[in-house]
Protein backbone atom coordinates (compact mmCIF):
# COMPACT_ATOMS: atom_id res chain seq x y z
CA UNK A 1 0.00 0.00 0.00
CA UNK A 2 1.66 3.24 -1.20
CA UNK A 3 2.43 6.01 1.29
CA UNK A 4 1.72 9.57 0.19
CA UNK A 5 4.53 12.11 0.07
CA UNK A 6 4.36 15.34 2.07
CA UNK A 7 3.98 17.57 -1.07
CA UNK A 8 0.97 15.52 -2.19
CA UNK A 9 -0.63 15.74 1.25
CA UNK A 10 -0.05 19.49 1.34
CA UNK A 11 -1.41 20.04 -2.17
CA UNK A 12 -4.51 18.01 -1.37
CA UNK A 13 -5.01 20.03 1.80
CA UNK A 14 -4.39 23.43 0.19
CA UNK A 15 -7.33 22.78 -2.14
CA UNK A 16 -9.62 23.08 0.87
CA UNK A 17 -8.74 26.79 1.10
CA UNK A 18 -11.06 27.41 -1.84
CA UNK A 19 -14.05 26.03 0.02
CA UNK A 20 -12.94 27.85 3.18
CA UNK A 21 -13.05 31.20 1.36
CA UNK A 22 -16.43 30.38 -0.13
CA UNK A 23 -17.81 29.25 3.24
CA UNK A 24 -16.55 32.38 4.99
CA UNK A 25 -17.99 34.53 2.23
CA UNK A 26 -21.39 32.87 2.41
CA UNK A 27 -21.57 32.40 6.20
CA UNK A 28 -20.11 35.69 7.42
CA UNK A 29 -20.50 38.25 4.66
CA UNK A 30 -23.20 37.36 2.14
CA UNK A 31 -26.49 37.66 4.04
CA UNK A 32 -25.10 40.63 5.99
CA UNK A 33 -24.19 42.36 2.71
CA UNK A 34 -27.57 41.86 1.05
CA UNK A 35 -29.63 42.49 4.21
CA UNK A 36 -27.73 45.20 6.07
CA UNK A 37 -25.94 46.98 3.17
CA UNK A 38 -28.33 46.59 0.23
CA UNK A 39 -31.45 46.50 2.41
CA UNK A 40 -32.99 43.28 1.08
CA UNK A 41 -35.17 41.48 3.64
CA UNK A 42 -33.50 38.63 5.52
CA UNK A 43 -36.32 36.25 4.56
CA UNK A 44 -35.94 37.01 0.85
CA UNK A 45 -32.15 36.76 1.06
CA UNK A 46 -32.39 33.48 2.96
CA UNK A 47 -34.83 32.11 0.39
CA UNK A 48 -32.40 32.86 -2.46
CA UNK A 49 -29.51 31.21 -0.62
CA UNK A 50 -31.67 28.19 0.21
CA UNK A 51 -32.84 27.81 -3.39
CA UNK A 52 -29.22 27.91 -4.54
CA UNK A 53 -28.39 25.16 -2.05
CA UNK A 54 -31.24 22.95 -3.30
CA UNK A 55 -30.02 23.23 -6.90
CA UNK A 56 -26.51 22.52 -5.70
CA UNK A 57 -27.64 19.51 -3.68
CA UNK A 58 -29.37 17.96 -6.68
CA UNK A 59 -26.17 18.33 -8.69
CA UNK A 60 -24.03 16.51 -6.11
CA UNK A 61 -25.15 12.93 -6.89
CA UNK A 62 -24.93 13.61 -10.63
CA UNK A 63 -21.38 15.00 -10.39
CA UNK A 64 -20.36 12.23 -7.99
CA UNK A 65 -21.66 9.51 -10.27
CA UNK A 66 -20.15 11.20 -13.32
CA UNK A 67 -16.72 11.48 -11.70
CA UNK A 68 -16.86 7.79 -10.73
CA UNK A 69 -17.42 6.89 -14.38
CA UNK A 70 -15.15 9.45 -16.03
CA UNK A 71 -12.18 7.96 -17.90
CA UNK A 72 -9.51 10.38 -19.17
CA UNK A 73 -5.73 10.43 -19.55
CA UNK A 74 -5.74 12.63 -16.42
CA UNK A 75 -7.86 10.24 -14.37
CA UNK A 76 -11.39 10.47 -13.00
CA UNK A 77 -11.13 13.47 -10.67
CA UNK A 78 -8.36 15.85 -11.80
CA UNK A 79 -10.04 17.29 -14.92
CA UNK A 80 -13.18 18.25 -12.99
CA UNK A 81 -11.16 19.78 -10.15
CA UNK A 82 -9.03 21.93 -12.47
CA UNK A 83 -11.91 23.11 -14.66
CA UNK A 84 -13.97 24.29 -11.68
CA UNK A 85 -11.50 27.01 -10.65
CA UNK A 86 -12.20 29.87 -13.10
CA UNK A 87 -16.04 29.82 -13.04
CA UNK A 88 -16.08 29.58 -9.25
CA UNK A 89 -13.71 32.52 -8.79
CA UNK A 90 -15.49 34.71 -11.37
CA UNK A 91 -19.00 34.03 -10.05
CA UNK A 92 -17.90 34.66 -6.45
CA UNK A 93 -16.69 38.12 -7.52
CA UNK A 94 -19.92 38.92 -9.37
CA UNK A 95 -22.01 37.74 -6.42
CA UNK A 96 -20.76 40.65 -4.32
CA UNK A 97 -20.83 43.23 -7.12
CA UNK A 98 -24.44 43.67 -8.30
CA UNK A 99 -25.49 46.82 -10.14
CA UNK A 100 -26.46 49.70 -7.86
CA UNK A 101 -30.01 50.86 -7.21
CA UNK A 102 -31.89 47.67 -8.08
CA UNK A 103 -35.24 46.83 -6.48
CA UNK A 104 -35.35 44.00 -3.94
CA UNK A 105 -36.68 41.47 -6.44
CA UNK A 106 -33.85 42.20 -8.89
CA UNK A 107 -31.29 41.80 -6.11
CA UNK A 108 -33.00 38.51 -5.22
CA UNK A 109 -32.50 37.13 -8.74
CA UNK A 110 -28.92 38.42 -8.94
CA UNK A 111 -28.15 36.71 -5.65
CA UNK A 112 -29.92 33.52 -6.71
CA UNK A 113 -28.16 33.36 -10.10
CA UNK A 114 -24.61 33.78 -8.88
CA UNK A 115 -25.07 31.86 -5.64
CA UNK A 116 -26.21 28.91 -7.78
CA UNK A 117 -23.24 29.43 -10.13
CA UNK A 118 -20.72 29.52 -7.26
CA UNK A 119 -22.18 26.42 -5.64
CA UNK A 120 -22.36 24.45 -8.89
CA UNK A 121 -18.74 25.32 -9.64
CA UNK A 122 -17.80 24.25 -6.12
CA UNK A 123 -19.58 20.92 -6.61
CA UNK A 124 -17.39 20.10 -9.62
CA UNK A 125 -14.38 20.69 -7.37
CA UNK A 126 -15.53 19.56 -3.93
CA UNK A 127 -17.10 16.15 -4.66
CA UNK A 128 -14.20 14.93 -6.88
CA UNK A 129 -11.77 16.34 -4.30
CA UNK A 130 -13.31 14.31 -1.46
CA UNK A 131 -13.48 11.22 -3.65
CA UNK A 132 -9.85 11.73 -4.71
CA UNK A 133 -8.85 11.54 -1.05
CA UNK A 134 -10.41 8.09 -0.73
CA UNK A 135 -8.43 6.98 -3.81
CA UNK A 136 -5.12 8.52 -2.75
CA UNK A 137 -5.14 7.09 0.79
CA UNK A 138 -6.34 3.52 1.22
CA UNK A 139 -5.25 2.66 4.77
CA UNK A 140 -7.42 3.18 7.87
CA UNK A 141 -4.88 5.45 9.59
CA UNK A 142 -3.54 7.17 6.46
CA UNK A 143 -7.02 8.33 5.52
CA UNK A 144 -7.40 10.01 8.88
CA UNK A 145 -4.07 11.80 8.32
CA UNK A 146 -4.92 12.91 4.78
CA UNK A 147 -8.36 14.23 5.65
CA UNK A 148 -6.86 15.84 8.75
CA UNK A 149 -4.54 17.83 6.47
CA UNK A 150 -7.48 18.87 4.31
CA UNK A 151 -9.56 19.81 7.35
CA UNK A 152 -6.63 21.75 8.82
CA UNK A 153 -6.28 23.90 5.71
CA UNK A 154 -10.05 24.40 5.62
CA UNK A 155 -10.06 25.71 9.18
CA UNK A 156 -6.81 27.58 8.57
CA UNK A 157 -8.43 29.37 5.65
CA UNK A 158 -11.36 30.45 7.80
CA UNK A 159 -9.11 31.42 10.70
CA UNK A 160 -6.94 33.68 8.53
CA UNK A 161 -9.37 34.82 5.85
CA UNK A 162 -11.91 36.45 8.18
CA UNK A 163 -9.43 38.52 10.27
CA UNK A 164 -7.49 39.52 7.15
CA UNK A 165 -10.78 40.62 5.60
CA UNK A 166 -11.77 42.58 8.71
CA UNK A 167 -8.40 44.27 9.09
CA UNK A 168 -7.62 45.08 5.44
CA UNK A 169 -11.04 45.72 3.96
CA UNK A 170 -13.55 46.39 6.76
CA UNK A 171 -11.94 48.44 9.56
CA UNK A 172 -14.21 50.12 12.09
CA UNK A 173 -14.69 53.84 11.42
CA UNK A 174 -17.03 56.53 12.71
CA UNK A 175 -19.13 56.17 9.57
CA UNK A 176 -19.08 52.37 9.48
CA UNK A 177 -19.54 50.60 12.82
CA UNK A 178 -19.57 47.65 12.27
CA UNK A 179 -17.09 47.87 9.40
CA UNK A 180 -19.08 45.42 7.26
CA UNK A 181 -21.53 48.26 6.51
CA UNK A 182 -18.93 49.78 4.13
CA UNK A 183 -20.41 48.97 0.72
CA UNK A 184 -17.44 50.14 -1.37
CA UNK A 185 -15.03 47.71 0.33
CA UNK A 186 -16.78 44.64 -1.05
CA UNK A 187 -15.38 45.10 -4.59
CA UNK A 188 -11.70 44.85 -3.65
CA UNK A 189 -12.44 42.20 -1.01
CA UNK A 190 -14.30 39.95 -3.48
CA UNK A 191 -11.47 40.30 -6.03
CA UNK A 192 -8.96 39.22 -3.39
CA UNK A 193 -11.22 36.27 -2.50
CA UNK A 194 -11.51 35.18 -6.14
CA UNK A 195 -7.73 35.08 -6.55
CA UNK A 196 -7.34 32.88 -3.46
CA UNK A 197 -10.02 30.47 -4.74
CA UNK A 198 -8.36 30.19 -8.14
CA UNK A 199 -4.88 29.59 -6.74
CA UNK A 200 -5.99 27.00 -4.14
CA UNK A 201 -7.83 24.77 -6.62
CA UNK A 202 -5.04 24.80 -9.20
CA UNK A 203 -2.40 24.03 -6.54
CA UNK A 204 -4.49 21.02 -5.50
CA UNK A 205 -4.91 19.78 -9.06
CA UNK A 206 -1.27 20.20 -10.07
CA UNK A 207 0.21 19.12 -6.76
CA UNK A 208 -1.49 15.72 -6.77
CA UNK A 209 -0.74 14.88 -10.41
CA UNK A 210 2.33 12.90 -9.34
CA UNK A 211 -0.04 10.20 -8.04
CA UNK A 212 -1.81 9.95 -11.38
CA UNK A 213 0.16 6.91 -12.69
CA UNK A 214 -0.81 4.94 -9.59
CA UNK A 215 -4.44 5.98 -9.86
CA UNK A 216 -4.56 5.08 -13.57
CA UNK A 217 -3.04 1.67 -12.84
CA UNK A 218 -6.09 0.65 -10.82
CA UNK A 219 -8.60 -1.58 -12.53
CA UNK A 220 -12.04 -0.06 -12.96
CA UNK A 221 -15.05 -1.52 -14.71
CA UNK A 222 -15.88 0.14 -18.05
CA UNK A 223 -17.95 3.22 -17.39
CA UNK A 224 -21.64 3.02 -18.26
CA UNK A 225 -23.43 6.17 -19.31
CA UNK A 226 -24.84 8.37 -16.56
CA UNK A 227 -28.65 8.34 -16.50
CA UNK A 228 -31.16 9.75 -13.98
CA UNK A 229 -32.39 6.26 -13.16
CA UNK A 230 -28.87 5.00 -12.57
CA UNK A 231 -27.93 7.99 -10.40
CA UNK A 232 -31.07 7.49 -8.31
CA UNK A 233 -30.31 3.78 -7.95
CA UNK A 234 -26.76 4.49 -6.79
CA UNK A 235 -28.07 7.18 -4.46
CA UNK A 236 -30.50 4.77 -2.81
CA UNK A 237 -27.93 1.97 -2.68
CA UNK A 238 -25.82 4.04 -0.31
CA UNK A 239 -28.60 3.88 2.28
CA UNK A 240 -28.41 0.10 2.45
CA UNK A 241 -25.32 0.56 4.63
CA UNK A 242 -26.12 0.96 8.34
CA UNK A 243 -23.04 3.01 9.14
CA UNK A 244 -23.83 5.35 6.26
CA UNK A 245 -27.33 5.93 7.61
CA UNK A 246 -25.94 6.74 11.07
CA UNK A 247 -23.53 9.39 9.78
CA UNK A 248 -26.01 10.70 7.19
CA UNK A 249 -28.82 11.47 9.62
CA UNK A 250 -26.43 12.75 12.28
CA UNK A 251 -25.00 15.22 9.77
CA UNK A 252 -28.51 16.17 8.64
CA UNK A 253 -29.39 17.45 12.10
CA UNK A 254 -26.00 19.02 12.77
CA UNK A 255 -25.78 20.92 9.47
CA UNK A 256 -29.34 22.19 9.87
CA UNK A 257 -28.31 23.91 13.08
CA UNK A 258 -24.99 25.11 11.67
CA UNK A 259 -26.90 26.79 8.84
CA UNK A 260 -29.21 28.60 11.24
CA UNK A 261 -26.27 29.68 13.39
CA UNK A 262 -24.28 30.84 10.35
CA UNK A 263 -27.02 33.36 9.60
CA UNK A 264 -26.81 34.67 13.17
CA UNK A 265 -23.01 34.63 13.65
CA UNK A 266 -22.09 38.11 12.35
CA UNK A 267 -25.08 39.63 14.15
CA UNK A 268 -24.03 37.86 17.36
CA UNK A 269 -20.46 39.16 17.17
CA UNK A 270 -21.44 42.78 16.66
CA UNK A 271 -24.71 43.14 18.52
CA UNK A 272 -24.86 40.36 21.16
CA UNK A 273 -21.20 40.42 22.21
CA UNK A 274 -20.66 44.10 21.32
CA UNK A 275 -17.35 43.51 19.54
CA UNK A 276 -15.79 45.59 16.76
CA UNK A 277 -14.27 44.06 13.62
CA UNK A 278 -10.83 44.69 15.13
CA UNK A 279 -11.73 42.75 18.29
CA UNK A 280 -13.38 39.93 16.37
CA UNK A 281 -10.34 39.66 14.09
CA UNK A 282 -8.27 38.53 17.09
CA UNK A 283 -10.39 35.44 17.78
CA UNK A 284 -9.44 33.57 14.57
CA UNK A 285 -5.76 34.21 15.26
CA UNK A 286 -6.03 32.27 18.51
CA UNK A 287 -8.15 29.71 16.69
CA UNK A 288 -5.10 29.18 14.52
CA UNK A 289 -3.23 28.02 17.62
CA UNK A 290 -6.09 25.63 18.30
CA UNK A 291 -5.80 24.28 14.77
CA UNK A 292 -2.10 23.61 15.16
CA UNK A 293 -2.71 21.85 18.48
CA UNK A 294 -5.50 19.83 16.86
CA UNK A 295 -3.27 18.77 13.97
CA UNK A 296 -0.60 17.61 16.44
CA UNK A 297 -3.10 15.75 18.62
CA UNK A 298 -5.28 14.20 15.92
CA UNK A 299 -2.80 11.54 14.80
CA UNK A 300 -2.09 10.14 18.27
CA UNK A 301 -5.77 10.34 19.26
CA UNK A 302 -6.95 8.40 16.20
CA UNK A 303 -4.42 5.68 17.00
CA UNK A 304 -5.84 5.06 20.47
CA UNK A 305 -9.49 6.16 20.10
CA UNK A 306 -11.89 4.70 17.55
CA UNK A 307 -13.21 7.23 15.04
CA UNK A 308 -16.80 6.95 16.29
CA UNK A 309 -15.92 7.81 19.87
CA UNK A 310 -13.59 10.62 18.84
CA UNK A 311 -16.42 12.09 16.77
CA UNK A 312 -19.02 11.77 19.52
CA UNK A 313 -16.76 13.13 22.26
CA UNK A 314 -15.59 16.10 20.17
CA UNK A 315 -19.13 16.99 19.10
CA UNK A 316 -20.45 16.95 22.67
CA UNK A 317 -17.61 19.18 23.87
CA UNK A 318 -18.19 21.66 21.03
CA UNK A 319 -21.88 21.96 21.90
CA UNK A 320 -21.04 22.64 25.56
CA UNK A 321 -18.25 25.06 24.68
CA UNK A 322 -20.35 27.18 22.31
CA UNK A 323 -23.38 27.33 24.59
CA UNK A 324 -21.69 28.05 27.93
CA UNK A 325 -20.88 31.76 27.40
CA UNK A 326 -24.18 32.43 25.59
CA UNK A 327 -26.29 30.87 28.34
CA UNK A 328 -24.35 32.75 31.03
CA UNK A 329 -24.87 36.02 29.16
CA UNK A 330 -28.59 35.34 28.71
CA UNK A 331 -28.89 34.57 32.43
CA UNK A 332 -27.03 37.82 33.20
CA UNK A 333 -24.82 36.20 35.85
CA UNK A 334 -23.12 38.88 37.90
CA UNK A 335 -19.53 37.67 37.52
CA UNK A 336 -19.57 37.50 33.70
CA UNK A 337 -17.65 40.46 32.17
CA UNK A 338 -19.60 43.15 30.34
CA UNK A 339 -20.07 42.72 26.63
CA UNK A 340 -17.58 44.54 24.45
CA UNK A 341 -14.88 44.53 27.15
CA UNK A 342 -11.42 43.03 26.85
CA UNK A 343 -12.30 40.51 29.58
CA UNK A 344 -15.26 39.25 27.54
CA UNK A 345 -13.06 39.14 24.47
CA UNK A 346 -10.66 36.84 26.34
CA UNK A 347 -13.56 34.48 27.14
CA UNK A 348 -14.56 34.42 23.47
CA UNK A 349 -10.94 33.82 22.48
CA UNK A 350 -10.71 30.81 24.81
CA UNK A 351 -14.01 29.47 23.46
CA UNK A 352 -12.76 30.00 19.91
CA UNK A 353 -9.52 28.18 20.68
CA UNK A 354 -11.39 25.15 22.04
CA UNK A 355 -13.77 25.07 19.06
CA UNK A 356 -10.81 25.27 16.67
CA UNK A 357 -9.11 22.42 18.54
CA UNK A 358 -12.18 20.17 18.42
CA UNK A 359 -13.64 21.16 15.02
CA UNK A 360 -10.95 19.54 12.83
CA UNK A 361 -11.33 16.32 14.77
CA UNK A 362 -15.03 16.26 13.91
CA UNK A 363 -14.70 17.01 10.21
CA UNK A 364 -11.55 14.96 9.57
CA UNK A 365 -13.08 12.00 11.38
CA UNK A 366 -16.38 12.25 9.50
CA UNK A 367 -14.66 12.39 6.11
CA UNK A 368 -12.41 9.48 7.06
CA UNK A 369 -15.47 7.49 8.19
CA UNK A 370 -17.19 8.12 4.86
CA UNK A 371 -14.05 6.92 3.08
CA UNK A 372 -14.17 3.70 5.14
CA UNK A 373 -17.84 3.31 4.22
CA UNK A 374 -16.84 3.29 0.53
CA UNK A 375 -14.85 0.11 1.21
CA UNK A 376 -17.75 -1.58 2.98
CA UNK A 377 -20.10 -0.40 0.23
CA UNK A 378 -17.82 -2.02 -2.35
CA UNK A 379 -17.83 -5.27 -0.37
CA UNK A 380 -21.63 -5.23 -0.17
CA UNK A 381 -22.43 -4.14 -3.74
CA UNK A 382 -19.32 -5.00 -5.77
CA UNK A 383 -18.87 -1.45 -7.02
CA UNK A 384 -16.41 1.27 -6.09
CA UNK A 385 -18.36 4.53 -5.65
CA UNK A 386 -16.38 7.13 -3.75
CA UNK A 387 -18.01 9.91 -5.76
CA UNK A 388 -21.53 8.70 -5.04
CA UNK A 389 -20.90 8.21 -1.31
CA UNK A 390 -19.46 11.70 -0.88
CA UNK A 391 -22.12 13.16 -3.18
CA UNK A 392 -24.92 11.77 -1.03
CA UNK A 393 -23.11 13.24 1.96
CA UNK A 394 -22.99 16.58 0.16
CA UNK A 395 -26.65 16.28 -0.80
CA UNK A 396 -27.64 15.82 2.83
CA UNK A 397 -25.57 18.76 4.00
CA UNK A 398 -26.85 21.13 1.34
CA UNK A 399 -30.54 20.28 1.42
CA UNK A 400 -30.62 20.56 5.18
CA UNK A 401 -28.50 23.70 5.14
CA UNK A 402 -31.00 25.29 2.76
CA UNK A 403 -33.77 24.66 5.27
CA UNK A 404 -31.61 26.12 8.02
CA UNK A 405 -30.85 29.24 5.98
CA UNK A 406 -34.53 29.82 5.22
CA UNK A 407 -35.36 29.40 8.90
CA UNK A 408 -32.49 31.67 9.96
CA UNK A 409 -33.60 34.46 7.62
CA UNK A 410 -37.21 34.03 8.72
CA UNK A 411 -36.22 34.21 12.40
CA UNK A 412 -34.25 37.42 11.84
CA UNK A 413 -37.34 39.02 10.34
CA UNK A 414 -39.56 37.44 13.03
CA UNK A 415 -37.62 39.15 15.82
CA UNK A 416 -37.69 42.34 13.70
CA UNK A 417 -33.94 42.85 13.54
CA UNK A 418 -33.42 46.34 12.01
CA UNK A 419 -31.60 46.85 8.71
CA UNK A 420 -28.37 48.84 8.61
CA UNK A 421 -28.18 48.73 12.40
CA UNK A 422 -25.18 50.34 14.07
CA UNK A 423 -23.77 48.88 17.27
CA UNK A 424 -25.65 49.88 20.42
CA UNK A 425 -28.85 50.84 18.61
CA UNK A 426 -30.70 47.48 18.69
CA UNK A 427 -33.37 46.91 21.34
CA UNK A 428 -32.25 44.71 24.27
CA UNK A 429 -35.15 42.30 23.83
CA UNK A 430 -34.21 41.68 20.20
CA UNK A 431 -30.58 41.09 21.21
CA UNK A 432 -31.70 38.58 23.89
CA UNK A 433 -33.84 36.70 21.35
CA UNK A 434 -30.87 36.66 18.97
CA UNK A 435 -28.69 34.96 21.57
CA UNK A 436 -31.37 32.48 22.66
CA UNK A 437 -31.92 31.24 19.10
CA UNK A 438 -28.18 31.04 18.29
CA UNK A 439 -27.45 29.21 21.54
CA UNK A 440 -29.68 26.85 23.58
CA UNK A 441 -32.70 26.78 21.25
CA UNK A 442 -30.77 25.21 18.38
CA UNK A 443 -28.48 22.95 20.40
CA UNK A 444 -31.28 20.47 21.07
CA UNK A 445 -31.09 19.35 17.44
CA UNK A 446 -27.28 19.17 17.51
CA UNK A 447 -27.50 16.85 20.50
CA UNK A 448 -29.91 14.52 18.71
CA UNK A 449 -27.51 14.45 15.78
CA UNK A 450 -24.71 13.28 18.07
CA UNK A 451 -26.91 10.41 19.26
CA UNK A 452 -27.24 9.21 15.65
CA UNK A 453 -23.47 8.74 15.43
CA UNK A 454 -23.67 6.01 18.07
CA UNK A 455 -25.08 3.61 15.46
CA UNK A 456 -21.91 3.72 13.32
CA UNK A 457 -20.26 0.27 13.38
CA UNK A 458 -16.97 0.33 11.39
CA UNK A 459 -14.03 0.18 13.75
CA UNK A 460 -10.38 -0.60 13.08
CA UNK A 461 -10.93 -4.36 13.25
CA UNK A 462 -14.00 -4.30 11.00
CA UNK A 463 -12.20 -2.17 8.41
CA UNK A 464 -9.30 -4.63 8.24
CA UNK A 465 -11.80 -7.47 7.72
CA UNK A 466 -13.32 -5.49 4.85
CA UNK A 467 -9.92 -4.91 3.20
CA UNK A 468 -9.03 -8.59 3.59
CA UNK A 469 -12.31 -9.67 2.02
CA UNK A 470 -11.85 -7.25 -0.88
CA UNK A 471 -8.32 -8.53 -1.40
CA UNK A 472 -9.49 -12.16 -1.43
CA UNK A 473 -12.26 -11.32 -3.89
CA UNK A 474 -9.85 -9.54 -6.22
CA UNK A 475 -7.40 -12.46 -6.13
CA UNK A 476 -10.14 -15.02 -6.76
CA UNK A 477 -11.63 -13.04 -9.62
CA UNK A 478 -8.25 -12.58 -11.30
CA UNK A 479 -7.45 -16.25 -10.82
CA UNK A 480 -10.70 -17.39 -12.41
CA UNK A 481 -10.27 -15.02 -15.31
CA UNK A 482 -6.73 -16.27 -15.92
CA UNK A 483 -7.66 -19.96 -15.79
CA UNK A 484 -10.54 -19.48 -18.20
CA UNK A 485 -13.03 -21.31 -16.00
CA UNK A 486 -16.48 -21.38 -17.58
CA UNK A 487 -19.95 -22.43 -16.51
CA UNK A 488 -20.81 -19.30 -14.57
CA UNK A 489 -17.50 -18.97 -12.73
CA UNK A 490 -16.50 -15.87 -14.68
CA UNK A 491 -17.62 -12.48 -13.40
CA UNK A 492 -20.70 -10.90 -14.85
CA UNK A 493 -20.45 -8.09 -17.43
CA UNK A 494 -19.04 -4.92 -15.95
CA UNK A 495 -22.23 -2.94 -16.34
CA UNK A 496 -24.28 -5.29 -14.14
CA UNK A 497 -24.88 -3.34 -10.93
CA UNK A 498 -26.54 -6.33 -9.26
CA UNK A 499 -23.62 -8.76 -9.37
CA UNK A 500 -21.48 -8.46 -6.24
CA UNK A 501 -18.57 -10.29 -7.85
CA UNK A 502 -18.56 -7.99 -10.85
CA UNK A 503 -17.09 -4.97 -9.09
CA UNK A 504 -13.43 -4.15 -9.18
CA UNK A 505 -11.28 -1.55 -7.62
Amino acid sequence: MASLSLPVRLAFGVGQLAEAVKNSGFNVFLLFFYNQVLGVSASLTGLALAAALVVDAISDPVVGSYSDKLRTRYGRRHPLIALAAVPMALCFYLLFNPPEGLPDLAYFFWLLTFAVAVRLSLTFYHIPHLALGAELAEGYQERSSLYAASTFFGFLGGALFVPISYRLFFPTTEAFNPGLLNATAYQSWSLFSAVVILAAIWICALGTLSELPRLLSKSYAPAPKVSPRQVLGEFLAAFSNRSFRAIFFGMMLSTFILAVESIFNPFMGFHFWGMTTEQLSLIPLFQLAGLVASLVALGPLTRVIEKKWLLVGSAVLVILNINAPIVLALAEVSWLPDRGTQAMLIILIISGFLTAFLGPMIFATVNSMFADITDEHELETGHRREGVIFAVRGFAVKVNSSLGIVLGGFLLDLIAFPKGAKMGTVDDEIVWQLGFIAGPATSVFSTIGVLCYLFYRIDRRRHQEILDALGDRSSNTQGLATSGVEGGARSAPAGDDHNVQGGSR
